[in-house]
């Protein structure tokens, strides 16, 4: 292997911004990069080697020659960088890949235009909107324009000699309304390019100019008496207005700005990106990058602004972010403190953050793919509550009267993913009167916890607590007043929408209803449930054989519980002897009971 004389090569480079190459011995491109200062970036490899990591030291070993190329100013050197790494994909710079997957949507440049969707960039075909990276958001804006306006779907040449010469007929979407039959001449070509007016200033992120139009429309047809043609336009505001206040994310006066956030470790770093025109947003993409060297946060910033803004188009003129590259770029680059920007950079940050640990949780996954399915769901679990350890002990407590009467509560534990029905433990409510659940949730918590304390048992993983904002509320107070608030994590499920709720968040949590967590948890939940309603149950059943011996005269409660409880059922009590009473309440309290059983049989 042959050395490379880096030293005669510096000497070469000029001072100038612009972007550099090196290759291999093979003549590969190995790393593009781009400096403000070509000679003083390219020095900083060889001549301050032994301050680089691994990944470096290793890029340089490999490096037998250097090419650059000059430009104007230090943003055109980060374009050219963008576009070399995508051209050449070098195998030590992060990987940038033109994206031909991600759908668009196309308004065609015919006569009577379509909107359809292609992953086919052909630019002479019509208006390309997009990429979607959200299939979700397309197909709902796809849906907004079939119920808003009358666009064909066929692919016919609708040319003023075909259609004059009635080479077409209209087809089943003319006869259930949703075209007008431009292929026959029935639709006026003006009205019909109204509407794709429309379509395109909605695509663009204005939907004023289309709110305007309809309103226009409607006024008109009222105008005229034509009441059903009014409340039509009526529909199709409402229709708009609707999607707008899904959409909207921040205050319209905001104008246009584009959003991108970072966070790293020492693997890879993740970006969110928004775009947001009129206030609402029109696009949103989460990435990982994957480190080739040590790159820092404002070098992949930097290469990804160019990147999202090339993909997604680049409009805006402000660029907001929670890092500011030292670099000199034709956009505004800002760091909000304050009032509505701030609030979409906490937005960016939050799905940046969310999207960091989803991925961190499914590497875990997958590093246990091995391991037996109960890891992986309390893995899976963990991720999902945002827990810092695995849930392997959980305890459930759920509430069961009926109509106010015997209140009781049930706790459930599951180890390890499964039941320990040894722990399980049912509650008589003791100081609540009537049907209160959530003084009778405070209750049970606080007794169950007070006792473990005592018994200096361990704290289970996680608290589960059946019912909503109410019931997780009053077992947070009943922890609190032991002092254990926060030790242990604890949620609520609304059996409603199966939504989680977590302490002092008005918002609740929905997981995927496929996910195996949610079914553990719901599980839980249920046996719990039974557990508490098996045992309401036995207790009403057994007050209502009490209540049947309340009208022996001289027998009270203490006396009628201690004669079920040895007999087992009334009527083996209605078939006992007077020596097997006496035995058990004493001669005088026997005689009454085989009195009152007796004088029931004669009367019978």
């Amino acid at each position: 292997m042959s050395e490379f004389n880096y030293k005669e090569e510096l000497s070469k480079i000029p001072l100038d911004p612009g972007v550099y190459r090196y290759f291999d011995e093979t003549g590969e491109v190995i790393y593009v990069g781009k400096a403000k200062s070509l000679r003083s970036r390219v020095s900083s490899y060889f001549l301050k080697s032994n301050q680089h990591d691994r990944k470096t030291k290793r890029l340089v070993s490999q490096i037998r020659r250097i090419e650059y190329t000059i430009v104007h100013s230090e943003w055109d050197a980060l374009l050219l960088e963008n576009q070399l790494i995508k051209q050449l994909q070098p195998k030590f710079n992060i990987l940038l890949k033109d994206d031909k997957t991600y759908p668009f949507i196309c308004v065609t440049q015919e006569r009577f235009p379509r909107v359809y969707v292609t992953r086919n960039l052909d630019r002479t075909k019509g208006t390309f909107y997009g990429p979607f990276a959200s299939l979700r958001t397309m197909h709902t804006l796809l849906d907004m324009f079939k119920s808003l306006y009358t666009i064909r779907s066929c692919q016919l040449p609708l040319s003023q000699s075909n259609i004059e010469a009635g080479k077409f007929k209209v087809c089943l979407e003319y006869h259930i309304g949703n075209c007008k039959g431009p292929c026959e001449g029935l639709q006026d070509e003006a009205e019909y390019n109204a509407e794709i007016e429309q379509v395109h200033h909605i695509l663009k992120g204005n939907l004023s100019l289309p709110q305007q139009y309809f309103k226009e429309k409607m006024l008109h047809a009222a105008e005229q008496m034509e009441f059903e043609k009014a409340h039509s336009w009526k529909t199709k505001i409402e229709s708009l207005s609707n999607f707008q206040s899904k959409a909207t994310v921040t205050n319209p006066k905001i104008g246009n700005v584009d959003v991108l956030t970072i966070v790293s470790d020492e693997e890879a770093a993740y970006l969110n990106f928004m775009k947001i025109k009129e206030g609402y947003m029109v696009a949103t993409q989460t990435v990982e990058v994957k480190k080739k060297l040590d790159e820092s946060d404002a070098e992949i910033l930097a290469l990804m602004i160019v990147e999202m803004r090339s993909k997604f188009g680049a409009e805006a003129k402000e660029l907001l972010s929670n890092i500011k590259p030292d670099l000199e770029m034709r956009l505004e680059i800002t760091v909000p403190q304050i009032g509505d920007k701030k609030k979409l950079l906490d937005m960016s940050m939050k799905n940046v953050m969310y999207f960091r640990r989803d991925k961190a949780e499914r590497r875990e996954v997958e590093a246990s793919a091995t391991s037996s399915k109960k890891d992986r769901i309390l893995i899976r679990l963990k991720s999902d509550l945002q827990l810092k350890t695995l849930p392997r002990h959980i305890e459930c407590f759920d509430n069961s009267n009926i109509q106010g009467t015997n209140p009781v509560a049930a706790m459930v534990c599951f180890k390890e993913g499964k039941p320990s029905k040894k722990d399980y433990r049912h509650f008589n409510i003791k100081t609540v009167i009537g049907p209160n659940d959530f003084a009778s949730m405070n209750e049970v918590v606080g007794r169950r916890y007070l006792r473990v304390i005592a018994e200096e048992q361990p704290l289970p993983d996680l608290i589960v607590v059946d019912g909503g904002k109410g019931q997780l509320g009053a077992a947070c107070d009943a922890l609190k007043s032991l002092g254990i608030y926060g030790q242990v994590p604890i949620i609520g499920i609304a059996k409603r929408l199966e939504e989680i709720y977590f302490p002092e968040d008005s918002l609740p949590l929905y997981i995927d209803k496929k996910s195996e967590s949610l079914k553990l948890i719901q599980q839980i939940r249920d046996e719990a449930h039974r557990f508490g309603i098996t045992f309401h149950r036995d207790k009403r059943s057994k007050a209502s054989l009490i209540s049947e011996l309340d009208g022996v005269d001289g027998v009270g409660r203490v006396t009628a519980t201690k004669l079920l409880k040895f007999f087992g059922s009334v009527r083996n009590i209605r078939e006992s002897s007077l020596e097997q009473l006496a035995g058990l309440v004493g001669l005088d309290r026997a005689k009454k009971v085989r009195a009152y059983f007796d004088a029931m049989a004669d009367n019978a």
